[in-house]
């Protein structure tokens, strides 16, 4: 649930038509999830899978696969934006997220022209433009919210890719002339599915680099005090039976935070009884940590790298997949 005395915010990480008109609104109602994201991923599922996109697809007979996509994407972000708008107007998040075309991520003059024209179609204020933290995407993200556009900024692993958000979210934010806000998604369950095997061998706990390099991440987000820029723990769900469902959302539960996951995951989150803050964590104890990652032979500066570019790769292949579904 969304602890608006904390700080804490749940978002739904997840998109489709059916849904978003009937169950949605009342997860909204019930303070059960105050905001929701998509990627190209969640609305390739979404499309391919789901009957509720076939009228609307008939109808677009003649335009191309991404003019397609757009039209059934932006139909559903401004669904779910509608849907949010009473909460953004109450201060209570109320945010939805698109992507721009994953494709775009190392061009900044694309990607902010597409976010613009994503933004301004879609109509809606409690709008935030996705944007990967590449080289290209920083700049994109300062022009942005500079143009009063909200962002959230995709795909960090490394505190250094935060930082760079950090600097040049905050020079946007000081250029924007009106009310925007923007979020860091630091991805976590990832670095747990590739490390936890070697760690184990070694001797070092399982199921921690995730939650720890999030946590790191976490402080020194906030130690930049920027009141429109929080960080947005993402990549909660869990695979396999190793681990509680929710275990992600309890374990970086914090004030002044952001957690989007799936639907599955906030179902079974919401049945157990609320759980205390859990951040910040000692900075020490998680340096500890790190040293025994590194004793194992684990290179995190490799990790970070490797994670980031599968991550682009995905999306990509993703996207990719379905407008070849939908040509």
């Amino acid at each position: 649930m969304v602890d608006r005395e904390l700080g804490f915010s749940l978002w739904l990480d997840f998109i489709e038509r059916d849904f978003l008109e009937n169950e949605f609104s009342s997860m909204i109602e019930k303070g059960i999830i105050n905001g929701a994201t998509s990627n190209p991923a969640i609305f390739a599922s979404a499309i391919t899978s789901s009957p509720a996109y076939k009228e609307q697809l008939e109808s677009l007979a003649g335009k191309s696969a991404k003019e397609k996509y757009e039209a059934l994407a932006m139909q559903d972000i401004k669904t779910a934006a509608q849907a949010l708008r009473t909460n953004y107007e109450e201060g209570n998040d109320g945010y939805i997220s698109i992507e721009v075309d994953p494709f775009l991520s190392n061009d900044t003059t694309g990607t902010v022209e597409e976010g613009k024209r994503l933004f301004e179609t879609i109509g809606e204020p409690n709008v935030m433009v996705k944007v990967p933290a590449t080289e290209a995407g920083y700049e994109a993200m300062k022009s942005l919210l500079s143009h009063g556009i909200s962002v959230n900024a995709t795909l960090i692993f490394s505190p250094e890719q935060a930082m760079k958000c950090v600097e040049a979210m905050k020079e946007g934010i000081a250029a924007s002339e009106t009310k925007v806000n923007a979020v860091i998604s630091v991805f976590v369950s990832r670095f747990d599915r590739m490390l936890d095997s070697k760690l184990e061998e070694a001797g070092v706990d399982a199921a921690k680099v995730g939650n720890y390099n999030a946590a790191k991440i976490y402080a020194m987000i906030e130690s930049h005090k920027v009141p429109q820029i929080r960080t947005l723990f993402a990549s909660t769900g869990v695979k396999g039976d190793a681990l509680p469902a929710d275990y992600y959302i309890r374990e970086l539960f914090a004030s002044r935070s952001v957690n989007t996951a799936p639907l599955a995951t906030i179902e079974h989150y919401i049945k157990e009884s609320a759980t205390p803050a859990k951040l910040p964590l000692d900075m020490a104890h998680i340096d500890a940590h790190f040293e025994s990652v590194e004793k194992a032979g684990i290179n995190m500066e490799e990790v970070y790298g490797k994670l980031l570019a599968e991550g682009l790769v995905a999306f990509e292949e993703a996207f990719e997949e379905m407008l070849e579904s939908i040509k």
